[in-house]
């Protein structure tokens, strides 16, 4: 790594980076007379660089990740404040699998970059051109906390990353985000052009995405997206509803229409805390700020002025690499100090064990903790203020009874974590894909009133270590604490209940699931004797308040048989009256699927199968 590209040009910077040389490396914790070394993997511009040089390094970037579906690489890009390209030289560069991309400014109006950061449909059937890719597994990777000016001076040409010798790309004053899961924007604001969310170079192709949070936009054209959601952005616009959209703290949302349009709209966010996130202060020195918990809001938290909150020095962190032990991690904890995971792949040999209420633990480049032992990757045992962002779990070969269990459900006053809640911000978990997994549960939460701010979790249902009894995992998600918020929540695959609430005062602000592909007979995945099937969506019997907004089911029995579920959404009729509002369940792909579910939720709605594919069965209100 090059020391000097961490700090500003000029003889201040010259002297820190000395500094930074004399005083150590990557493993140790932050002190005062220096930054941290990142590692290579984290790549820091600043706006005095030589263009040419950054792009060429965001090029090479792209090469490598942009069909990386599941390699070991991960990158951070990080950009000084300031500004990047221009008018007539644009900065333009794809974001692969795996990268994230980010300003180092405390508002997003620090870092502007003249240009475009774009995902376009980058899995490709070999056809000759991009005509014959898609955008469907377009995960892992982000982009947050800068402003984009979309520029164009001619058809862009992409880091070469060609299909067949073709490089992808079209003229065209848009950005285009074709993401489907794992692959939030936050924190961004787009000018000079419309948000696109799919590739139009190439022909529209369905995506299934995805997560907008904390950002500002002229307007936004869905047009391919299967389901989205954003919440508490200023969109412009938005338009083309396809299956499930839901917004949640919006200006500029459509109103609400479920189920003509499929528009599940509320107009505020009536608890939230923003992630933290990793900035640059003044003085170029680093922190990571955290922002205040706020109710009834809606738009940008810094469409007034500066994100409500407080820094957190990087004097305060740890900034560990993959080639730290959990033991190593944990005995920094245990001194106190937070956690930044900077990118890699992590096999632990024991949990990283978080005691502490308030740590903040952030990775950078998508980080991924695979635990090796069977014990859980990660254990939070404070039940009050600890936030997680930007890390992948993944499900190891031993098997594991969870991936991250979040709080020990022994809460003496709930009142406190009320006003101190704990997050989860952009936390991907995956059972299969990359290697062959095991786990019980991926996500437990204990705590009562955390956040859960973009969840996806994933049994894979293509890549390696796939199959009914080769990654085998019973449910994605299991909600114990009460008043626990979700927004965003995206569970697929798994064998039994995708999803158990247990937990009382529960609001589930969208909910995008598919029913697992490879069930190999109807014996095999069967609730109880006469219900065939699992429910995606179960609320314990015992529960007597829950609200959900928006949640959406999907089956595709892909094993040649007629599979069913009796229903997608299991909960207590004792419910107050809509309680859940605006349920629906689709049956995907006529040609090779099978089987459907007979009913959106309990016995109340009718049945997706083949006689009606690719088209919403809702109820609009339940019970």
């Amino acid at each position: 790594m090059n020391p000097g590209r961490l700090f500003p040009a000029g003889i201040a910077g010259a002297l820190l980076a000395a500094a930074f040389v004399a005083t150590g490396g990557i493993g140790a914790a932050a002190n005062a007379s220096s930054p941290p070394d990142f590692g290579t993997s984290v790549h820091i511009f600043s706006p005095g660089m030589d263009q040419a040089a950054i792009q060429a390094e965001l090029n090479a970037i792209s090469t490598v990740q942009v069909h990386n579906e599941f390699g070991a690489r991960r990158d951070a890009i990080l950009f000084q404040p300031g500004t990047y390209g221009s008018s007539t030289n644009p900065l333009s560069f794809q974001v692969g699998y795996y990268t994230t991309v980010a300003g180092l400014g405390q508002s997003p109006g620090d870092v502007v970059i003249n240009g475009e950061i774009e995902v376009l449909n980058s899995v490709c059937s070999g056809t000759g051109d991009q005509f014959g890719c898609v955008g469907l597994t377009n995960f892992w990777r982000s982009l947050s906390n800068l402003t984009l000016n979309v520029t164009r001076s001619s058809k862009t040409v992409y880091a070469p990353v060609p299909v067949d010798g073709e490089t992808l790309g079209c003229v065209n004053s848009n950005e285009l985000w074709a993401v489907s899961q794992a692959a939030p924007m936050r924190r961004v604001a787009i000018n000079g052009g419309l948000l696109f969310l799919f590739d139009y170079c190439a022909p529209k192709q369905y995506t299934s995405g995805g997560f907008i949070a904390d950002s500002r936009f002229s307007g936004v054209i869905n047009a391919t997206q299967q389901q989205f959601f954003a919440r508490n952005s200023n969109l412009g616009f938005w338009s083309n509803a396809v299956w499930n959209q839901v917004f949640m703290g919006d200006t500029g949302a459509p109103a609400q229409s479920f189920p003509n349009p499929t528009y599940t709209t509320l107009a505020t966010s009536s608890v939230i805390r923003e992630g933290p996130y990793l900035y640059v202060d003044a003085a170029g020195k680093y922190n990571v700020f955290v922002p205040a918990l706020q109710h009834n809001t809606s738009g940008p938290s810094w469409a007034a002025g500066p994100t409500p909150g407080m820094p957190i020095s990087i004097e305060k962190f740890f900034v560990a690499s993959p080639a730290d032990s959990g033991a190593t991690i944990n005995a920094q904890l245990n001194r106190g100090q937070n956690l930044i995971l900077t990118p890699g792949v992590y096999n632990l040999e024991q949990p990283i064990e978080v005691t502490r209420p308030d740590t903040v633990v952030l990775g950078l480049g998508m980080a991924t903790l695979i635990p090796q032992h069977g014990a859980p990757a990660m254990d939070v045992h404070s039940n009050h203020g600890v936030l997680i962002s930007g890390v992948i779990f993944e499900a190891g070969a031993h098997g594991t009874q969870a991936l991250l269990q979040v709080g020990s459900g022994h809460e003496a006053d709930p009142q406190a974590s009320a006003s101190d809640p704990s997050g989860l911000y952009d936390v991907f978990f995956r059972v299969g894909g990359a290697q062959a997994g095991k786990v019980e549960t991926a996500l437990v939460v204990n705590s009562d009133n955390v956040i859960l701010d973009d969840i996806w979790a994933w049994r894979a249902d293509h890549g390696n270590g796939v199959g009914w009894t080769v990654n085998t995992a019973d449910t994605g998600v299991v909600v114990n604490g009460d008043n626990v918020s979700a927004y965003g929540l995206f569970v697929e695959h798994f064998q039994k209940y995708e999803a158990i609430w247990n937990g009382n005062g529960g609001t589930d602000v969208f909910f995008q699931n598919e029913m697992p592909y490879d069930v190999p007979n109807q014996n095999a995945w069967t609730e109880a004797a006469g219900i065939d099937g699992y429910a995606a969506f179960k609320v314990a019997s015992n529960v007597t308040s829950f609200h959900g907004y928006g949640m959406g089911s999907y089956s595709f029995f892909n094993q040649g048989l007629d599979i069913f579920a009796e229903r997608a959404f299991e909960v207590p009729d004792s419910l107050p009256a809509g309680s859940l509002q605006d349920l629906l369940t689709i049956f995907l792909d006529p040609a090779h699927g099978k089987g459907g579910i007979r009913h959106v939720i309990n016995e109340t709605g009718g049945a997706s199968t083949i006689a009606n594919h690719d088209v919403p069965v809702t109820v609009v209100s339940y019970p």
